[in-house]
């Protein structure tokens, strides 16, 4: 008859060996990835940058030369080339602004955008008066809303004098709510 013996366990403290060899590969493999990140950083933000930048919106497009506002008795209807850029893609737009005078003389920029619809607006001479022709609301010359289904008056854009020319920041704002909010 055989005698059955059970089996000895083995001390934990046997199972690990660690060899110059096994030390050197261990070092070599954290170096590796640890330096993997570092190079990695710089290249997945090139590469990702566009995704997280904001878009160009905050450039200053010229409107003309100061001289060919200073006897401006009623708003001119202006055109602007923008370009924005947003992520990868450059997009080449034109859209249009009024630039009006208050009775002080004072220069001021209105995006030609009706708040209502997004129609353009049009200047009536005669009546003195904006007017969307889409839906029927009436604005003020300094852009203030008069009637019509519009929540709000005309949208000032910002705008500033640098060189002798007017200089204007095109943004585009939330149609058919009361507070103005800007989108781009």
């Amino acid at each position: 008859m055989e005698q059955q013996t059970a089996p000895q366990q083995a001390d934990p403290k046997e199972n690990i060996v660690v060899n110059r060899r096994s030390f050197f590969g261990v070092l070599l493999c954290v170096g590796t990835a640890g330096m993997s990140a570092v190079l990695a950083i710089p290249v997945l933000r090139y590469v990702l940058y566009p995704l997280y930048a904001k878009s160009s919106r905050g450039t200053w497009s010229p409107i003309g030369e100061m001289g060919a506002f200073s006897n401006l008795s009623k708003p001119i209807l202006t055109p602007l080339d923008l370009k924005q850029v947003d992520g990868w893609r450059e997009v080449d737009s034109s859209q249009t602004v009024y630039v009006t005078k208050d009775p002080e003389g004072k220069l001021g920029v209105l995006s030609s955008i009706c708040p209502h619809m997004g129609c353009t607006v049009a200047w009536r001479q005669g009546e003195s008066d904006f007017y969307c022709p889409c839906h029927g609301s009436v604005f003020k010359a300094d852009g203030t809303h008069v009637s019509g289904p519009s929540p709000r008056g005309m949208d000032p854009l910002p705008h500033k004098v640098e060189g002798g020319k007017l200089l204007v920041k095109f943004e585009y704002f939330r149609e058919n709510v009361t507070n103005q909010e800007v989108l781009s």
